[in-house]
């Protein structure tokens, strides 16, 4: 079951209950005169997928005439 606090002495010790959260992870529920107010709870952890950005850095290693068509007019053809 999850950890009660009184709202009082949630604010008067608002950090340590944070960090105490964070170490073991259970969810700290709040009250005020003994009613449930509100539930604290550590977040996911962010997803560890590499980011996409500057995947290709590198991969291009010589791009000689930039401004050259990437292919030929010739094998376009016209779409009706």
């Amino acid at each position: 079951m999850a950890n009660m606090i009184g709202a009082a002495e949630f604010k008067a010790s608002c950090l340590r209950v944070i960090n105490q959260m964070s170490k073991d992870g259970e969810p700290v529920t709040i009250t005020r005169r003994g009613r449930p107010v509100a539930v604290l709870h550590p977040i996911e952890p962010p997803d560890e997928r590499p980011s996409i950005i500057g995947a290709m850095r590198g991969s291009v290693l010589a791009y000689h005439d930039p401004f050259r068509p990437a292919a030929d007019p010739s094998d376009w053809s016209d779409a009706e």
